[in-house]
């Protein structure tokens, strides 16, 4: 492996193509992952490791689950990419928009900042306002007007923005604190005429697990629609997850726009924006809004995609993960308490979001105790060691999949046991 990551070094900035994966939060070398087997990934030296993270989300059924398998030979043997319309285009838009029936159309795009940019770009032509809105801790990709104060690589990093993004790109992104109604109606009271969008991640999952209060998210669903505005649910992480119509159908609370991704792509490259039809007309062809993507709506991304939410269907999918989700935050609990580690835990359906430190789970970025992160730094690569493969970051989350068996979560108690054992924790 020592070789392959010198090669990948001096090939690729840091060693890889997304930032938190070079394991620099965690102070180590990142394995190279050879394959993944239901709920186990296999590194190149043979390692196996029950896997938390599932591609940080995407695969709900596990690794190479047969159906999507077998959906994606079947679609690439009739060709990789068309650059035109094809079934499974239509057929994975239908199937969006009957978990969301609020929307009245879908656009496919091939990843979730992608989406996320989109909606951006619609909801300043829908309205004719250019102001949006964001929260301290919610990432939403890497999309220039929204890398400000954002949750994932950037809390990792602890970087608050990015260079080479102009300051006239964020002057019109308005940041405001999660879980605070009087801040969000100060806004409102002084700039809700210039505001076309308030983007949030109702359950936010990149920065831990932040779960907000059902009041804090009417609020905002009230103050866009007094005011104007639109609300867009980025549901990248908890779309198809949570529920079939991810937070919006668990809430009952309808945004005007949502952004997929992840699941939707069942472990291909795969995203989407939607809205109602008086929102949705404005997007090119049909208006001024320009949006265009060459591999949008690929043909074997579209089949796996498909597969993964058929399976979904199935009878009993959710409650199973709700058991599973509950099973892993129990275990966990359980071997914390008896380290004598100070900790919270914070779970949605089958995302959990561990925090070391002392009172309750936060639900706003302002309360992570940042020397929290050092502790789970110290104890990463003691769970790697014990075959348990979690995010290299302190500021991300756990993903259970229906691969997930009650003996793979059994597995990580007793590695989790073993060790905070050899990291002889003292925090109180």
């Amino acid at each position: 492996m020592n070789d392959l990551l010198a090669r990948a070094r001096r090939a690729m900035p840091g060693g890889v193509s997304s930032p938190v994966r070079a394991f620099g939060a965690v102070r180590g070398d990142p394995p190279f992952v050879a394959r993944g087997v239901g709920a186990s990934i296999f590194d190149v030296d043979g390692g196996e490791y029950v896997d938390l993270l599932g591609s940080w989300g995407p695969l709900i059924l596990g690794h190479a689950h047969p159906a999507v398998l077998e959906a994606v030979a079947r679609a690439a043997r009739d060709g990789l990419s068309f650059g035109a319309t094809c079934r499974g285009e239509v057929e994975l838009a239908e199937a969006v928009l009957a978990r969301f029936p609020f929307a009245g159309k879908c656009r496919f795009v091939s990843t979730g900042t992608e989406a996320v940019m989109s909606a951006v770009r619609l909801a300043r032509g829908f309205t004719q306002r250019s102001r949006i809105v964001k929260f301290e801790g919610c990432y939403h990709g890497h999309c220039d007007p929204l890398m400000v104060k954002g949750g994932s690589g950037l809390a990792t990093f602890g970087v608050a923005s990015s260079a080479g993004i102009p300051p006239e790109v964020v002057a019109m992104t308005e940041v405001l604190p999660l879980d605070d109604e009087a801040a969000a109606e100060e806004l409102f009271a002084r700039r809700g005429h210039e505001i076309a969008l308030v983007v949030i991640e109702p359950l936010p999952a990149n920065a831990g697990l932040l779960l907000q209060r059902e009041k804090f998210l009417r609020t905002l669903r009230r103050l866009t629609h007094e005011h104007g505005a639109l609300l867009l649910f980025d549901e990248v992480i908890s779309g198809f997850r949570v529920a079939p119509g991810g937070m919006a159908q668990r809430l009952g609370i309808e945004p005007d726009l949502v952004t997929l991704g992840k699941i939707l792509g069942g472990g291909m490259p795969v995203g989407a924006y939607l809205a109602r039809d008086e929102i949705m007309q404005h997007v090119a062809p049909l208006g001024p809004v320009y949006q265009a993507g060459t591999l949008s709506g690929n043909p074997v991304a579209m089949a796996a995609g498909l597969a993964t939410l058929r399976e979904l269907d199935r009878a009993g999918s959710y409650e199973r993960l709700e058991q599973l989700g509950a099973q892993l935050e129990a275990t966990i609990d359980r071997a914390l308490s008896r380290a004598g580690v100070a900790h919270a835990l914070s779970r949605m359906g089958s995302i959990l979001g561990v925090w070391m430190q002392q009172g309750p789970a936060p639900r706003a970025f302002h309360a992570i105790d940042q020397a929290a992160a050092e502790r789970y730094a110290r104890l990463h690569p003691l769970l790697l060691r014990e075959g348990v493969w979690m995010a290299p970051s302190y500021f991300e989350v756990c993903f259970v999949s229906l691969a997930h068996s009650g003996a793979d979560i059994e597995r990580v108690g007793r590695a989790l046991d073993r060790a905070l054992e050899q990291l002889a924790v003292t925090v109180p």
